[in-house]
């Protein structure tokens, strides 16, 4: 299947401020009571400390007080991996001119993708912003950012066995990244919505699951034989594999839909820097600056629309 076509078939499947005003003509009274009132409202003065305990509720002056952001990502193309020693990717590029406007630098870490919530409470981490899909839990637990990305889930597998694997997957081998999408659609813990045609859940339930730790991992497990198929974002099966790639002898299966999905970027639970970063890619939307890095990567009929 053309990787345009496929593309083609995920987009289908889818304080007011208030103040008193005094005569002139003050009275006597009036004019003994001001330091009163002076001591009082100097009493209302946030202290120190007051100020302190609101700047630790707050994520972006946490940011700014270490003069970094510390973003979250496993590597997988084209969302972040590298080439030629330097990390690209859309997910890379989109990061930078983000935080670029915003004015802190980001610090990339490869983290556990399974462990990406015990990270990112912990601090370790300040955001993911990975092609990380929005589910219900996941909104429950985080606070998510608005869509970007249009996914759905693929499945991979030798090119010279597809046709018997997708005939009956009863019996073989599957793999997924360890707290993924995929893996939530193959365990139930993702429900299934209004998108989906086929419950992956029902589907691979004869199959011999085993979780790996990455979607390149998965790819590569299929590539080896280790496992007989793969299911993994589109997004990611569709630029990584085929002609030209170093999974040519395996083959992107769409035919399954297993639902829509769209990726989000995910910050701590009421986090203010979601909404700043919101903000700022609504402004590179606006100048063009996320249609360029789209069609730099193959991601224009993707790109949610804002």
């Amino acid at each position: 299947m053309k990787k345009k076509t496929a593309l083609l078939l995920v987009l289908s499947l889818l304080a007011s401020v208030m103040f008193g005003c005094g005569s002139s003509a003050q009275s006597a009274a009036e004019t003994a009571d001001a330091p009163a009132a002076e001591e009082s409202a100097a009493a209302e003065e946030s202290t120190p400390a007051e100020e302190s305990a609101a700047a630790e509720d707050s994520d972006w002056a946490y940011v700014q007080s270490k003069g970094k952001v510390t973003v979250g990502i496993t590597m997988f193309a084209p969302m972040n991996y590298e080439e030629d020693g330097k990390l690209v990717g859309f997910d890379t590029e989109l990061t930078q001119a983000v935080f670029d406007k915003l004015g802190v630098e980001p610090e990339f870490i490869e983290i556990n993708w399974d462990s990406k919530e015990v990270e990112l409470n912990s601090k370790n981490i300040d955001c993911i912003w990975n092609g990380m899909c929005i589910t219900e839990e996941r909104k429950q637990n985080m606070t998510m950012s608005d869509p970007y990305l249009l996914n759905t889930q693929a499945l991979v597998m030798k090119a010279d066995r597809e046709e018997e694997i997708m005939a009956d997957v009863s019996g073989l081998s599957l793999v997924a990244e360890a707290g993924s999408t995929g893996e939530g659609k193959v365990d139930g813990s993702i429900p299934d919505d209004d998108t989906v045609v086929v419950s992956a859940h029902e589907f691979f339930k004869d199959t011999n699951y085993t979780p790996v730790d990455s979607m390149a991992k998965a790819l590569m497990e299929v590539k080896a034989g280790t496992a007989d198929l793969a299911i993994v974002d589109s997004v990611c099966a569709l630029a990584m594999v085929g002609e030209g790639t170093d999974y040519d002898d395996l083959i992107v299966n769409l035919d399954n839909n297993f639902g829509e999905q769209e990726y989000g970027i995910a910050f701590r639970k009421g986090s203010d820097m979601a909404a700043m970063v919101n903000d700022a890619i609504n402004e590179l939307y606006a100048d063009g600056t996320v249609a360029s890095i789209a069609e730099k990567y193959g991601l224009s009929e993707i790109l949610v629309s804002r």
